[in-house]
């Protein structure tokens, strides 16, 4: 699968080995930045990461930030993302299951790497239910998305 990754200064220090554990698992990375641990504004990476899913690049994006909360704010300002902020795996695989998510958001200073991993981990390996009432619920999200819920 292709994976777009980024990241702001406060999420910098792990993602190289993020994109180390993705690679070994056999996913194609698409990095979008930053790529030094220099202050910077978590928005840009945000954006450009929504648009290669968006733009059908990539599947499923990851972004990290200090405490992740900043970059699904961001990442949610797009119509047809649904990232979610995690800091524990049960969330981070629900959140594919149940809500369809396509961006998952933590943060470096909130997590550890190996929690970062798990979390990466279960969210890649979860699929979309697509039935009943997750089916429903993810439509209604789009409805609001459109303006017409």
């Amino acid at each position: 699968m292709k994976i777009v990754l980024g990241c702001d200064h406060a999420g910098f220090n792990i993602k190289d080995a993020v994109i180390a554990h993705l690679k070994e698992q056999g996913h194609e990375v698409l990095e979008v930045g930053t790529f030094s641990s220099d202050s910077c504004h978590y928005p840009v990476f945000a954006h450009a990461a929504c648009e290669k899913i968006l733009d059908g690049t990539c599947r499923l994006g990851i972004l990290i930030c200090g405490t992740g909360i900043g970059m699904s704010i961001a990442a949610n300002k797009h119509d047809g993302i649904r990232a979610a902020c995690c800091s524990d795996v049960f969330s981070a695989r629900l959140t594919r299951e149940h809500n369809d998510a396509n961006v998952l958001c933590f943060g470096e200073r909130v997590v550890g790497l190996g929690l970062a991993l798990d979390l990466v981990d279960a969210f890649l390996s979860a699929e979309y239910a697509n039935e009943g009432n997750h089916l429903t619920r993810v439509g209604m999200l789009s409805e609001i998305e459109k303006g017409t819920f």
